[in-house]
């Protein structure tokens, strides 16, 4: 068996970070990787090393910023690529409304991107014991769809977030708003990205019938749901979790976790699609791993099978 090299890159986490999970997350899985019979380097410095694999905490968008955290994970992509070699990208837990806290200490890892489009999720090979076991560890089942609801939940993103593709978030929430009305007289319930310290400042609404919702969890706008309008976020998985239908707005709904199985018409609204969500729920389940089966080296046994 070949002996792989993976090198974790601490100083690719903000400097100002003061949130322990991020450099356990890298030494856990150098724990795992050398519990395996690999090679794991800690790397603390801000040039890159040849390796087989490169661990970075977060990702980088092409049009990212300059810091110098942000620019060592981009060259470390960068010399992944041009040696033929893997990146190995830890990003949110999809799940994590269900253990706001995340006590799991589950997240989601990916090969060479973090976008369905670019990056591989290890859902080449689909063990259906792996949603079993993370659905048990969550007190997480997918719910029936329900089909009587009474609100429709819009869920913004993050305002000037790369994800939204250069819209402005307020523009996509009022024209939204405008095509919602348009076909169903339901009240509309917004939600912002929890992540959004400025929202407050400036998600300001004066429509009837159009309510704003400062809720911690999801769950509670979830509740009573009839369907759920994102451009293209992490709010839909919860959405499909909890059995509401969601309408993805993005015109390339395939960079969305929930391709496939999302509405994308809403002129569908009041007769949404209903589409089977065993296979997509175990796919994801794929690219979650936690803490235990990190350090263990578990999840490094699985991710090698793909380098």
């Amino acid at each position: 068996m070949n002996k792989f090299t993976a090198v974790a890159y601490f100083a690719g986490i903000p400097p100002q970070n003061n949130n322990p999970e991020k450099p356990l997350i890298l030494k856990n899985f150098i724990e795992g990787v050398n519990a395996m019979g690999d090679q794991g380097i800690s790397h603390t410095g801000f040039n890159v090393l040849d390796c087989d694999v490169a661990f970075i905490q977060g990702f980088v968008h092409e049009h990212g910023k300059t810091a110098a955290h942000l620019l060592l994970r981009r060259n470390a992509v960068d010399r992944q690529k041009k040696n033929g070699k893997r990146s190995l990208i830890v990003d949110s837990n999809l799940f994590l409304y269900a253990d706001p806290g995340n006590t799991k200490t589950y997240l989601r890892y990916s090969f060479d991107g973090v976008f369905p489009t670019t990056g591989f999720y290890f859902d080449k090979d689909i063990d259906p014991n792996r949603w079993k076991k993370i659905s048990a560890k969550l007190n997480l089942p997918l719910k029936e769809y329900r089909k009587d609801g009474k609100h429709v939940l819009l869920c913004l993103q993050r305002n000037g977030g790369w994800s939204m593709k250069g819209i402005p978030v307020m523009q996509w929430l009022q024209d939204t708003i405008k095509k919602v009305k348009a076909v169903t007289d339901r009240p509309i319930i917004i939600r912002a990205h929890p992540g959004d310290k400025k929202a407050r400042q400036y998600l300001r609404i004066n429509e009837p019938n159009v309510f704003v919702s400062w809720a911690p969890n999801i769950k509670h706008d979830l509740a009573d749901a009839w369907a759920t309008v994102v451009y293209n976020s992490s709010p839909s998985v919860a959405s499909l979790i909890e059995g509401v239908p969601v309408f993805v707005t993005d015109p390339d709904p395939s960079v969305s976790q929930v391709n496939g199985i999302c509405n994308t018409n809403l002129k569908r609204l009041e007769d949404p699609k209903f589409f089977d969500r065993q296979d997509w729920i175990e796919r994801l389940s794929m690219c979650h791993w936690n803490f235990e089966e990190l350090k263990s080296g578990e999840a490094w046994d699985f991710f090698r099978r793909y380098i």
